[in-house]
């Protein structure tokens, strides 16, 4: 496994060893000794054991974000695509960050296998590029109705370049995030 710095400090791009043959591939999605020890050459801490996974299906134009959990069950999120493409963006939302209110974005697909780990104190959220988009999710914490938080995904301030899949005029959003708040608006997690 490989792990590639973005623009924003503590978010990673996984790309996983891949072994291809005649008969197809294999490859480690995860493995938490290896995970740990590619994470410290980069002085990066150890993430809480993953205790929640997800799986989601999305048709091409979907928009799922920006979300967030504030503490006491913040999430950090190794996120992947197993069928599919997508955009997949994390915004730093820690007050006080160097990087606050920046935000990195990559292509995540069936193809290239990469990985994109999204610490505590960022928001996420991808597009779907393509119909019957798989999206999986390793969290560190449970999902808690009480502790979500949401960032429109469309803010000024941050200015997302969202790609729209070929055909769509608009990104298919579900209403809590058509109606979420500006990031100068959202109650995000204080600062530890």
């Amino acid at each position: 496994m490989r792990l590639l710095p973005t623009e924003l400090p503590g978010v990673v791009i996984v790309e996983p060893a891949v072994f291809a043959d005649e008969r197809g591939w294999f490859c480690e999605s995860f493995n938490e000794p290896r995970f740990h020890a590619a994470l410290a050459p980069l002085g990066l801490p150890a993430p809480r054991a993953f205790v929640q996974d997800n799986h989601s299906c999305s048709r091409a134009g979907v928009l799922r974000g920006l979300h967030f959990q504030r503490p006491p069950h913040a999430q950090g999120k190794l996120v992947r695509v197993v069928k599919g493409a997508v955009f997949d963006v994390a915004v730093d939302i820690r007050p006080g960050s160097p990087t606050f209110g920046r935000w990195t974005g990559l292509e995540l697909n069936a193809e290239n296998k990469r990985q994109l780990w999204i610490p505590e104190g960022f928001a996420h959220g991808f597009i779907a590029l393509q119909d019957d988009t798989h999206f999986l999710y390793k969290t560190t914490d449970v999902y808690a109705r009480d502790c979500e938080g949401g960032i429109r995904w469309d803010d000024p301030d941050i200015r997302i370049t969202w790609p729209l899949p070929a055909g769509i005029a608009a990104p298919l959003l579900a209403p809590k995030d058509a109606a979420a708040p500006a990031l100068a608006d959202a109650a995000l997690p204080a600062r530890a």
